[in-house]
């Protein structure tokens, strides 16, 4: 038997998704509305066994400061805000208003808002307004992956030693092997980036389009 992982066919991943924590109400709409809204960009959303990682995530670590950059209209972050320790915050970078809009609606449903606070524009500029001592304990980066590099160096110094950082979207469909468009080749590049980076240990998971999960040493 082959040690490798396999590909999910429709079935067997929503046999996944029902034997996790099935998303309740509140996500299922989200996902509902985001398809609706911006069936174009609804993909950019992350898929509901991601969320449920991401809360069970940050109960696991015990987390009380965590950053995302990448918002959309707020799956990701809404899963992780109901993960944070009690007094937790969580802080997100985003470029867009309109996509937003309809994240801190669900935040606002879920009872979750007053733990996030949002940061709209350019976010390696924005990030740094982060204090520069060790204090974060999760970050997820998934937004314009030709600026992965910039978010990584910005928040690696910045994560408390046993931080844990979560990168989406590091396998881009499997085009990782022959990449033919300047994101896949960014993302080549950053993965390289992450497995030559002395300050943490890491492991590249085959989930949805591929989570980088490290742990700052």
């Amino acid at each position: 038997m082959s040690a490798k992982t396999f590909t999910l066919s429709d079935e067997l991943h929503a046999y996944v998704v029902a034997h996790g924590s099935e998303p309740d109400e509140i996500v299922r709409d989200l996902v509902a509305e985001t398809r609706r809204l911006l069936p174009a960009q609804a993909e950019m959303q992350v898929a509901p066994e991601q969320a449920a990682f991401l809360t069970l995530l940050a109960k696991i670590v015990g987390v009380r400061r965590a950053v995302e950059i990448g918002t959309f209209t707020g799956l990701s972050a809404l899963a992780i805000a109901r993960g944070l320790a009690d007094g937790g915050r969580l802080v997100c970078f985003d470029i867009s208003d309109e996509y937003t809009q309809v994240a801190r609606r669900y935040w606002a449903r879920a009872g979750v808002l007053d733990r996030i606070e949002l940061r709209l524009g350019p976010a390696a500029e924005r990030v740094r307004e982060l204090p520069d001592t060790p204090e974060i304990d999760l970050a997820f980066i998934d937004a314009d992956k030709t600026g992965y590099p910039a978010y990584w160096n910005e928040l690696v110094p910045r994560m408390r030693p046993g931080g844990v950082l979560v990168v989406d979207n590091v396998l881009r469909r499997g085009r990782v092997l022959a990449p033919d468009d300047p994101d896949t080749r960014a993302i080549v590049a950053f993965n390289e980036l992450v497995r030559a980076d002395s300050r943490v240990e890491s492991v590249l998971l085959p989930v949805a389009d591929g989570i980088t999960l490290a742990r700052r040493l």
